[in-house]
């Protein structure tokens, strides 16, 4: 976040150097706001840092655990129901406190699934009835619980986790530039606002000037009464444009500026962008990039992992499961602390827990097949996957190229109907053109620049999402970070 920071304040020092309350803002300056600053980045950057302690969280299920339990006080004062060597029942008083402490070191074997571990107990009772204090401790011991034939989690948890992670940061980085495809669009939305205010006042200033020719014309009786009217439509059609293009300006305005999170009033100056400097973008060279950049490649991997482990699940839970508790060490009692370390006796734990099923009606073996279906299903949907992958990687390179030879087109096509109209305007001034040819002219110029204009949101469109879709800069000629 520090690159975009370092962006945002030169953006902000680049377009706020204007005045009289104008800023002048680019396609890049734009974009790069959006990266810095606007709602969609910082919702953006949240979900990565989640992504990022969930992480950190399953790093740590492969360290030492250093735990510290007690149970201090546990006082209890009560009548308990209590067996006679003859059989009676009798409620005797309790007033007691049975306190505990311990301290263990425990680590997780992510190979076998098990938990070895080293601790150390030290109870105390005090009998308050009796007046009697006695301790009993575990000086220390060390222990392995150790599951056998059972479904080894951690095992997959390695393998997958790790992709998980790395396909977080890639989605983090496919935000940002999904956030430059929407500033793209709405600084073209306000673009061909502007564009379309700037058609419609000069239609209106050269329609009055016409007018006011054709006016003085009409009194001297070189045209007739219907051009003037003509005239006269035309002029009441370009103050209605001037006014619904100020309206969509304002509401652009707006826009983009909610988008890139701009809170000013300064009206808005936007430069038209100019193409690419790199003129070629090989396909297979922005394949290899998106495989190695993209978030859906990493995906790839790590829907096929899952999908084997919830088989691998499913066979564990079909058979024999079995668990081995070992445990080794030294403990003792006493009626004071240091009677427990003279000649601790030793302490041992052996013992083998397991499950069979031996009559379930086929639902283990229905799980089982039910998983190796659904691995079976997710290799079939990868594959397809794969394919749109790729065959959307060459698309927008091949639409990507298109759009620049009709950028090239619509660039020459603007430049002529401009050229057209004032030549049309000129004869029309002279009288060697009729009213209707010039209207032609009119419309001509106008659509021929709206063309260009869109055109050239096409253009930018399809460099946007190309990087999206690659996740790598072809003007820079490096992965984008």
């Amino acid at each position: 976040m520090k690159t975009y920071f370092f962006h945002f304040i030169f953006c902000v020092l680049a377009t706020f150097s204007q005045a009289q309350g104008n800023a002048r803002l680019t396609l890049t300056q734009a974009v790069e706001m959006a990266k810095a600053q606007s709602t969609a980045a910082r919702q953006a950057a949240t979900t990565k840092e989640t992504r990022y302690w969930e992480f950190r969280t399953f790093q740590s299920n492969f360290r030492p655990q250093l735990l510290l339990n007690s149970r201090v006080p546990a006082f209890t004062r009560s009548f308990n129901e209590v067996v006679q060597p003859d059989g009676t029942i009798l409620f005797q008083p309790v007033r007691n406190n049975n306190s505990s402490v311990g301290l263990s070191l425990e680590q997780n074997v992510a190979r076998s699934g098990g938990v070895i571990y080293a601790t150390t107990q030290l109870q105390r009772f005090d009998d308050f009835s009796r007046n009697n204090t006695l301790y009993n401790g575990t000086l220390f011991a060390v222990g392995l619980e150790q599951p056998l034939f059972r479904f080894n989690e951690m095992k997959w948890d390695r393998k997958i986790e790790p992709l998980k992670f790395n396909e977080s940061q890639q989605e983090y980085i496919e935000s940002l530039e999904q956030i430059a495809t929407t500033a793209n669009a709405l600084y073209f939305d306000l673009l061909l606002a502007q564009v379309n205010l700037s058609i419609a006042t000069t239609n209106q200033k050269n329609t009055g000037d016409i007018l006011r020719i054709a006016q003085e014309k009409f009194d001297l009786g070189k045209i007739s009464r219907n051009e003037i009217l003509q005239l006269q439509l035309e002029q009441l059609k370009a103050e209605k444009a001037v006014a619904t293009a100020k309206r969509d300006v304002e509401i652009s305005t707006l826009n983009l500026k909610a988008y890139i999170g701009l809170q000013n009033d300064d009206k808005l100056e936007l430069e038209e962008p100019q193409p690419a400097t790199k003129p070629l973008v090989p396909a297979e060279k922005a394949l290899a990039e998106a495989y190695a950049n993209r978030a859906d490649a990493i995906a790839f991997s790590r829907r096929l992992l899952e999908a084997e482990r919830d088989v691998a699940k499913a066979k564990s839970e079909s058979g024999l499961n079995a668990t081995i508790t070992a445990n080794i060490g030294f403990s003792n009692r006493g009626q004071k602390i240091s009677d427990l370390y003279v000649q601790p006796q030793n302490q041992q734990v052996v013992s083998i827990e397991f499950t069979m099923p031996v009559l379930d009606w086929g639902r283990a073996q229905s799980r089982q097949k039910t998983a190796e279906a659904n691995r079976q299903l997710t290799q079939y949907t990868i594959e397809q996957d794969q394919q749109n992958f790729k065959q959307q990687i060459y698309t927008q390179v091949t639409l990507f190229e298109m759009l620049k030879d009709q950028l090239s087109l619509t660039a020459r096509a603007d430049s002529i109907a401009s050229e057209k109209y004032q030549i049309a305007k000129d004869r029309y001034v002279l009288g060697d053109l009729s009213i209707t040819d010039l209207s032609i002219a009119f419309a001509e110029k106008d659509q021929a620049r709206r063309d260009f204009i869109g055109a050239l949101r096409d253009y930018w469109a399809a460099f946007y999402q190309l990087r999206w879709l690659t996740l790598y800069d072809f003007e820079k000629q490096e992965k984008i970070k």
